[in-house]
């Protein structure tokens, strides 16, 4: 059964000179989750950040710390962003040899595992592994960076996904992230989705701004 749209905001678009005050500020105007986009410069051409922010970050924010891993090889670092404070830590079938053992190293450490379908990565990847899985992530861009134009073809993705998610009747996130908007929020809403990560629409506009951002997000307001 689908859930209720939430929002993860992607710390991605937040201040970085600042980046623990905005986690604090976004979560106070109603994050559901705070996503982390980490990329390793090789997997995905950008370079972000390690385990050590993540910990620096976890005060700031009791919200789950929603962990995107876009680096490979991804099992050797498992470890470290758990530690961290990750709670959930999504990863690529392309940045391992073994997608289950990735799985199997993630739950070995209390958390929630994901994983993420690029665009050209088709749905049927996760066929073997959905009781193993606790969020499927959606991209609706290439992975690399923020403030990306959404594409289409991910909705009919969302909307396989959708299907099999219910079909399992267990509780596992629908996740959808790159190019969201009012407008594409909706859309993904539609399609199934029950968690949006946006980076430049939940920040856009400084802290007094993200409460509105989220609920419009929402579709709320």
């Amino acid at each position: 059964m689908q859930q209720a749209l939430r929002i993860a905001p992607s710390i991605l678009s937040a201040d970085f000179a600042r980046l623990g005050e905005e986690v604090r500020a976004i979560d106070t105007a109603g994050a559901d989750y705070i996503h982390v986009d980490v990329m390793d410069g090789h997997f995905v051409p950008n370079l972000t950040i390690g385990p050590m922010v993540v910990k620096a970050l976890r005060p700031w924010s009791a919200k789950p710390f929603d962990v995107h891993l876009m680096i490979a090889p991804v099992d050797p670092y498992v470890a470290a962003f758990a530690e961290a404070g990750a709670d959930i830590l999504t990863v690529h079938p392309e940045a391992g040899p073994h997608l289950h053992r990735t799985i199997q190293l993630i739950k070995a450490q209390g958390k929630k595992a994901g994983v993420s379908l690029n665009p050209a990565t088709p749905v049927e990847v996760v066929d073997p592994i959905l009781d193993e899985l606790d969020l499927v992530l959606v991209m609706s861009v290439n992975p690399g960076f923020g403030g990306q134009s959404f594409l289409s073809s991910a909705l009919r993705k969302i909307e396989a996904l959708r299907a099999r998610i219910d079909a399992t009747g267990r509780t596992i996130d629908l996740e959808v992230d790159g190019g969201i908007t009012v407008e594409t929020a909706r859309a993904c809403r539609d399609a199934g989705a029950d968690l949006l990560v946006a980076g430049t629409s939940s920040f856009a506009g400084g802290p007094e701004a993200y409460a509105g951002n989220l609920r419009r997000l929402r579709g709320e307001d």
